[in-house]
C-alpha cells in the first residue's frame, strides 16, 4: 500500500505497478468522459506518471507539458502530431518529446500509454514563457 500527501504526490521511495491490471481497471470505469481516462500512477515534485487509455477515434486537443515527456504505447496505436507532422506509434513504441512542445493525440483503436513527465522545478517554471500543462 502506497502512502501519499494530500495533493497526490507518493511519500514512498518505492512502487510497483502492474500495467495490465491497471488497464483492466481503466476498463472498468467506463463510458469515460471525451472517450478517454486517465490515472496518476506515480507523482512526484519533479516527476510523473500516468496511465492513459482512449477509446478509438478518441481526440486529444493540441497541448503541451511544461516538462520532457515519454509516451509508451502499451495497448492500439496512437497519432502524435507536431507541428502538423503525424507520428503513428503502435504498441511497443516510446515517443519523447521536450519541454513545452506543442502536439495532439488520436487514438486509432482503442489504446492505452504510459506518459510519463519529467516534471520542472518551480524556480524553472517561474522563467517559462508559457506556462501551465495542457494549456
Amino acid at each position: 500500500m502506497s502512502t501519499f500527501l494530500q495533493d497526490g504526490t507518493m511519500v514512498d521511495k518505492l512502487a510497483q505497478f502492474d500495467l495490465n491490471d491497471e488497464m483492466a481497471e481503466a476498463e472498468r470505469h467506463q463510458p469515460w468522459p471525451a472517450g478517454l481516462y486517465s490515472k496518476t500512477l506515480f507523482k512526484k515534485h519533479d516527476f510523473r506518471v500516468v496511465l492513459i487509455s482512449m477509446q478509438n477515434s478518441a481526440h486529444m486537443k493540441e497541448h503541451h507539458a511544461d516538462g520532457t515527456i515519454s509516451i509508451q504505447v502499451l495497448k492500439g496505436k496512437l497519432r502524435v502530431s507536431v507541428n502538423g507532422k503525424p507520428h503513428e506509434l503502435p504498441v511497443g513504441s516510446l515517443f519523447t518529446l521536450g519541454s513545452s512542445i506543442r502536439h495532439n493525440v488520436d487514438a486509432i483503436g482503442d489504446s492505452s500509454f504510459l506518459l510519463t513527465i519529467s516534471w520542472p522545478s518551480d524556480q524553472e517554471l517561474a522563467v517559462m514563457k508559457h506556462r501551465g500543462y495542457g494549456s
